[in-house]
Formats: C-alpha cells, sequence, structure tokens
C-alpha cells in the first residue's frame, strides 16, 4: 500500500508541475506579439491541461479519489515559472521564451525525477510518453529563444 501512496504522491507532483506549465504558457500566450508563438504557448498549455487530466485520471485508477487539480501554489506561478510576470510585464517576446524555457527545465527536472523513481510499468509508460512531449517542448522553445536572441 505504501508504493501506491507514493506513486500517487509523485503524480501528484508532476500534476501541479503540468498546471503551472498550464497557466505558465497561458500567461505566455496573452502576452507575446507574434501571433506563432501565440499560437505554440496556446497549444502547449492545452497539452499541459490533457496531461494533467491524464494523470488525475491515473491517481483515480489507484484508488485516491481527490487527485492535485491545482498549480503548486493555489494559482501562484512557482517552480521557474517565478519570473514570467516581468518577462510579460515588459512585453519582450525574448524575455517570455527564455522564461517559458525555464519552467519547462522544472517541468524536465521533475519528470526525470519521476521515472527514476520506481515507479510501476503501466504509470512509468504514462509518465514517459508525457516526458518525451515535454523535453521536445522545451528543446522547441530553447531554439526559438535563441533564434529570437540572435534576431
Amino acid at each position: 500500500m505504501k508504493e501506491q501512496k507514493e506513486t500517487i504522491s509523485v503524480l501528484d507532483e508532476l500534476i501541479e508541475t503540468l498546471k503551472d506549465g498550464q497557466e505558465g504558457f497561458k500567461q505566455a500566450a496573452d502576452a507575446v506579439k507574434d501571433p506563432q508563438l501565440k499560437s505554440l504557448f496556446s497549444q502547449y498549455s492545452q497539452q499541459r491541461a490533457r496531461f494533467a487530466s491524464e494523470l488525475q485520471r491515473q491517481v483515480r485508477t489507484l484508488g485516491e479519489p481527490e487527485p492535485e487539480t491545482d498549480s503548486s501554489t493555489a494559482g501562484a506561478l512557482h517552480r521557474g515559472w517565478i519570473n514570467l510576470k516581468s518577462a510579460v510585464t515588459g512585453g519582450n517576446d525574448h524575455a517570455i521564451l527564455a522564461e517559458c524555457e525555464r519552467g519547462e527545465d522544472s517541468a524536465v527536472e521533475e519528470y526525470e525525477k519521476a521515472i527514476n523513481d520506481g515507479l510501476s510499468a503501466p504509470v512509468r509508460e504514462i509518465v514517459s510518453r508525457q516526458y518525451e512531449e515535454i523535453k521536445k517542448a522545451h528543446d522547441h522553445i530553447k531554439n526559438l529563444r535563441d533564434a529570437a536572441k540572435n534576431s
């Protein structure tokens, strides 16, 4: 039973991380001027919402009727997304990309921790699949940030 509680705890952490990302990307999408970035950030926000729902279903399957539903500090962006507010206020697309990348750094880190945490096969499969997508998003944002810096 202890293992199940640990798994639920790991998944709840990831759900918080995803909720942070969902909110962070939503704010970034609202703030950037570039229509392609707007669209990309919106897609990533929706992706994070989908991933969170998937993990919430998994938590319920493990017997926890109330999975995590909030971001890490109940609405306050945390874990790497903390400086997004000031970047958004500045309205500089490069700064916003840099903060999104920082937020993604912490998401990648959380997922790596979870994957190495001895999750059961079906749970690890879901987490690994999401991790691949998050890693892709991180690298894509990093490339965009580097391109924006040089323009």
